[in-house]
């Protein structure tokens, strides 16, 4: 079976006063070679957590998670990840960065040159390959991000709150990249925001998570993403079906708050 697959995947952490928190149950989950989907949810309802088990960071205590019909046991070139930070080595500079992996897995330069340079290009950053990455603004160390992450050559590529940190000019070029990205590599994408809209924009499929225990509330599937590819995001978000399913989404999450803001208070 290919595709990433995930059946029944429950977390549970054991605290040290004996007590414990649910952060997942019972997640399933069938994501296609070359979907893109994005993950939302409330703070709290384990969105994080469900990314680092399918990267192999964390066991989940019950249930399996199977990629291309191999079983996912731990870390593996095969699941490329991308941080809200860029988790970049500041000591190298950009071209050093990106090819640190092909490097990392015994391959020449003669084996990796052509293709490292090709994704400098692709994320824009062809006049900047030899520079510091201390000396790039924060976009430009996601975009390296971005690229190290793609020189290994992964099959799924996970990504949790990579523009977050962004302002929002940078955030929506940045989103376009991610769009050009995935339509040009053929990746399977999954990524976790807490913004609705960026949501609806990177993600063909979308699943709404409930609170804790975290587990799939609902799912859409949409045309924004592919929509969006290669065109002006603005015209997109001005779209009268992507302004519905926003309000829709937005008036479910802000209703999940509400009851773990109530609950809360009432434990209190």
């Amino acid at each position: 079976m290919s595709g990433l697959v995930l059946n029944n995947v429950s977390m549970r952490f054991d605290l040290p006063n004996g007590s414990h928190v649910q952060a997942l149950q019972d997640v399933s989950l069938d994501l296609k070679p070359g979907e893109l989907l994005s993950v939302l949810g409330p703070s709290g309802c384990g969105k994080t957590t469900l990314l680092n088990i399918v990267a192999g960071f964390l066991a989940p205590t019950s249930g399996k998670i199977s990629l291309n019909g191999h079983a996912v046991k731990g870390p593996d070139a095969e699941r490329g990840m991308v941080f809200q930070k860029g988790a970049l080595f500041e000591w190298m500079n950009v071209r050093e960065n990106v090819s640190f992996g092909p490097r990392m897995a015994g391959k020449s330069e003669a084996q990796f040159g052509a293709m490292v340079d090709h994704l400098i290009d692709v994320v824009g950053l062809h006049d900047f390959r030899e520079k510091a990455i201390y000396e790039l603004s924060g976009g430009m160390q996601q975009r390296v991000a971005l690229a190290r992450c793609l020189a290994n050559d992964p099959d799924v590529i996970l990504m949790d709150e990579p523009l977050g940190a962004l302002d929002a000019l940078t955030r929506e070029k940045m989103q376009s990249l991610v769009l050009n990205l995935w339509k040009e590599t053929g990746k399977t994408v999954m990524l976790i925001t807490h913004s609705v809209e960026e949501a609806l924009l990177l993600g063909e499929r979308l699943i709404v998570m409930a609170p804790r225990p975290g587990r799939i509330y609902k799912e859409y599937r949409l045309p924004f993403a592919e929509l969006g590819a290669g065109r002006d995001l603005r015209e997109v978000k001005k779209m009268p079906e992507f302004v519905k399913t926003r309000e829709e989404i937005l008036t479910m999450i802000w209703n999940m708050e509400e009851e773990i803001m109530g609950r809360t208070g009432a434990e209190k």
